[in-house]
């Protein structure tokens, strides 16, 4: 191992600098409104059309993975607070090239999806001005953005906790909501738990359809492990993050097999997905005025918070990679405000990339885009699990200061984790999500030569 590789691997301390502004409650909202997004107010319609009313126990099955992957990340992030978290652990426990892999990834993931939510937001904005240019919303959202994220870490931190706020309190809304029609009213003859059964059985297309909507409903988890990455400048790690990662894992599994169960007994899963998002169709049966405006509204918030939090999460992925020794130097200075601003500006490539590829190749760029990013963000949970297994062993080898938190279930849960999402992964080949693993496979062909020339210019 090079000096480089020995320095490297003291990830705890080479990202000092940072200040720790987050407060828990903002963590736990951080985290909580990075997983509530366009997954949920859109995508569950893709879940419930592929598995039926099945779907509650995809992302019951869903939930239990992410628990898995939070009660890892807790014990893990807390012994090592660093914002290259899960990528530093990586680098530290397994090898150098696993951490630049998982680094790279990651913040990959974070660009793309940076460049493909902001291009939502455009189209998003035409609702209510459709003769204004998109070019006009995305630089002015994306200006707005990266002032946020160049201020400090608390102005993001305050930005995000409020962002966070209008979707649980629109998630809270629906479910009250989405109650008062099912138990409130003198009811109608086809809304129920009748609906469950209805029209094919609870497993209309088998144990297959449940278990692929598994891996659909792992979307609308993903962006959780960011309360990892915050850690790095949480203000009490030790107690602030278990505390989120626990939280979060539970509001989260029960606001969304809560709203995804009254969506169907409402809505008849049949017609859950296919010409509009479930929530518009549940307000439209209560005859809420301005349904479809509304939920633009709250989608349009889930977008510009999932941005923000891409645009922290890639900035400080790439600040960790420069004081990794991964990346040139100059990203991994900070200004007087405690922000790696050369980061931030490297990390706002995803708005220009995403630019670049609709215009070279505008019939496939979004399949591309997403299938790196899809593939960027999985992978990271799959070496989560590895990473633990090896941290674990050589932690209490090394003889390391007692953790306050430690997964339960060691190794056979970390193991079962590890198991169940790369099974996921292989069974996408044969789905129509089969395009993350023909970008992410290239993808990490690509890293690992690009890791060995990196390394021979940098002996």
């Amino acid at each position: 191992m090079t000096d480089k590789d020995t320095q490297s691997n003291n990830g705890d301390e080479i990202e000092s600098g940072l200040k720790r502004d987050l407060k828990t409650n903002q963590l736990m909202m951080i985290a909580m409104g990075c997983a509530i997004g366009t997954g949920l107010f859109l995508g569950s319609g893709l879940a419930i059309k592929t598995a039926g009313p099945s779907v509650l126990l995809s992302y019951g099955i869903g939930a239990f993975i992410v628990l898995l992957l939070m009660g890892c990340l807790a014990e893990m992030t807390v012994a090592h607070p660093t914002s290259g978290s899960f990528g530093t652990i990586s680098e530290k426990y397994i090898s150098p090239m696993a951490g630049f892999l998982v680094r790279y990834s990651y913040w990959i993931a974070n660009v793309l999806a940076i460049g493909v939510e902001v291009s939502a937001i455009a189209v998003y904005m035409k609702y209510w001005f459709p003769t204004v240019p998109e070019i006009v919303w995305i630089l002015l959202f994306a200006t707005l953005l990266i002032y946020i994220n160049a201020k400090s870490v608390h102005i993001f931190g305050t930005v995000e906790y409020w962002f966070s706020m209008i979707k649980i309190s629109a998630i809270v809304g629906f479910i009250l909501l989405g109650s008062y029609i099912l138990f409130g009213t003198s009811g109608q003859s086809n809304i129920g738990p009748g609906n469950l059964v209805n029209d094919g059985g609870f497993l209309p297309f088998g144990w297959w359809g449940m278990w692929v909507a598994i891996f659909i409903s792992l979307f609308s988890f993903l962006g959780t492990e960011m309360i990892a990455v915050t850690a790095g400048e949480s203000k009490d790690p030790d107690v602030a993050v278990p505390k989120a990662l626990k939280s979060t894992v539970f509001r989260l599994s029960t606001f969304y097999v809560l709203t995804i169960g009254i969506m169907l007994m409402i809505v008849p899963w049949k017609s859950a997905g296919i010409d509009k998002s479930p929530f518009v169709k549940v307000m439209e049966i209560l005859n809420v005025p301005g349904a479809s405006g509304i939920m633009n509204f709250i989608i349009l918030t889930a977008a510009l918070s999932a941005m923000n939090s891409q645009l922290y999460a890639s900035t400080r992925m790439m600040f960790s990679l420069s004081r990794g020794n991964h990346a040139p130097a100059f990203l991994g200075k900070i200004n007087n405000r405690g922000v790696p601003v050369s980061a931030l500006a490297v990390s706002t490539l995803g708005i220009f990339i995403a630019a670049a590829i609709n215009a070279i190749l505008p019939d496939s760029s979004y399949a591309l885009m997403m299938g790196i990013s899809m593939f960027g963000a999985i992978f990271t949970w799959l070496m989560v699990f590895i990473s633990h297994l090896f941290f674990r062993r050589k932690w209490e080898k090394m003889g390391g200061r007692h953790l306050p938190v430690r997964m339960l279930g060691f190794p056979y849960l970390t193991i079962l984790g590890a198991v169940l999402l790369l099974s996921l992964m292989i069974s996408t080949w044969f789905t129509g999500f089969k395009i993350m693993l023909q970008f992410g496979i290239p993808w990490l062909l690509f890293l690992s030569a690009a890791y060995f020339v990196w390394k021979k210019r940098n002996k």
